[in-house]
């Protein structure tokens, strides 16, 4: 069976990757506009995309995305209601009646929060891509400065004749 690796062994990879400290951090940043995207179901498949669509690594564009999990869903739903809410001046705390659990009944509940939900979404998705692009940035040159690669064996001569 094989070894699952390490939280510390990925991070390491990622610190690593062989292109440049902003291309690393421009990857994380994606990442973290899409952790904070109002598109939920889709988090995943946008790794994917700007992976491939912009030639990013998947890795540190994942390990943005992944700021978004099952311990901070909740802080980071609420977060952005409130903030598209505080945003369009609205002060209506969101309720939801358990009794009616229809697809149309949870349509017509949830349809009014939103474009609140969406607005914060947005906003968060880009302040929080501007704050993780020059963190990343400090964070992997630093941690490149001091942990360089190990260097490999010269190569040998060219052999090619004039």
């Amino acid at each position: 069976m094989a070894k699952i690796p390490s939280f510390r062994s990925l991070l390491k990879q990622v610190l690593h990757l062989q292109e440049s400290p902003q291309r690393t951090a421009l990857a994380f940043a994606i990442g973290v506009f899409i952790c904070f995207s109002p598109a939920y179901g889709l988090h995943t498949a946008m790794v994917f995309f700007f992976a491939w669509a912009l030639g990013l690594n998947f890795l540190a564009l994942f390990a943005g995305a992944l700021l978004n999990n099952p311990w901070t869903v909740v802080p980071i739903l609420g977060a952005t209601y409130w903030v598209g809410a505080l945003l369009l001046g609205r002060s209506d705390n969101p309720s939801f009646d358990w009794q009616d659990m229809s697809f149309s009944a949870i349509y017509e509940q949830v349809l009014p929060y939103a474009m609140p939900f969406f607005l914060g979404g947005m906003v968060l998705s880009l302040l929080g891509a501007a704050l993780a692009y020059p963190l990343a940035y400090f964070f992997v040159s630093k941690y490149r400065r001091a942990h360089p690669l190990a260097q490999t064996e010269p190569l040998p001569p060219s052999q090619d004749v004039g």
